[in-house]
């Protein structure tokens, strides 16, 4: 009799603790621009042919972002950012530098976060700082000198920190720094077979307008 007693209790503790998560839960879209800045470093291109010192050098590009975070509570939340995947062009530098331009590529990351917001969740200004891995893939890679290129994908940490500021109950604005661990190898093959690794080493930095639902 008394474990007849006991589970309806305990069925109707587990509704109402579902239910006050699915109060809880919240769902928000951003939208925004990201700069993507490169500090790439490699380890030197070699091959047979190719003279000492021969290097090369990524630049910096900036494209369209995309995230999503879950709430799932009042301070933690899970985000996936992606965006309109940027196109990453690299100059020969060293003794090879009047080669120019020597490769482009689109930079396919997404990044997955679990973020700590400080503050309530109705707070106008609402910090936040979060942490976890980044996958990036390398599409359309092409080069001017007929050189079939390879780059490896990339797996690695990713870091950001940030602010929300509430304009009203589902509007608002956000800016955020992230660190990402970006590393490839790189495998060209022509009349030689050239090979180097890039550490990209890239901080971004993003802003926008986010929609909480």
């Amino acid at each position: 009799m008394q474990k007849n007693i006991r589970l309806p209790a305990l069925t109707t503790l587990v509704a109402l603790t579902l239910a006050a998560s699915a109060a809880q839960a919240q769902h928000t879209l951003k939208a925004g621009v990201v700069r993507y800045d490169a500090h790439s470093k490699t380890t030197g291109i070699t091959g047979i042919g190719i003279p000492a010192g021969a290097d090369a050098k990524v630049g910096d590009a900036t494209t369209a972002l995309f995230t999503y975070e879950y709430a799932v509570s009042p301070k933690f939340g899970v985000e996936l950012a992606l965006g309109i995947p940027p196109t990453i062009r690299a100059k020969a530098s060293g003794t090879v530098s009047f080669l120019g331009e020597v490769l482009s590529a689109r930079n396919v990351a997404p990044t997955l976060l679990v973020n700590y917001h400080f503050g309530e969740p109705g707070d106008t200004l609402r910090p936040y700082v979060g942490v976890g891995g980044n996958y990036t893939k390398f599409t359309s890679v092409k080069t001017p000198y007929g050189w079939n290129v390879k780059l490896s994908d990339s797996m690695g940490l990713a870091v950001h920190g940030g602010a929300d500021w509430a304009i009203n109950k589902n509007w608002g604005l956000f800016a955020s720094i992230a660190r990402i661990d970006v590393k490839s190898n790189l495998t060209a093959t022509g009349a030689v077979v050239l090979q180097t690794t890039i550490d990209f080493r890239p901080w971004t930095y993003e802003a926008g307008v986010s929609y909480r639902f």
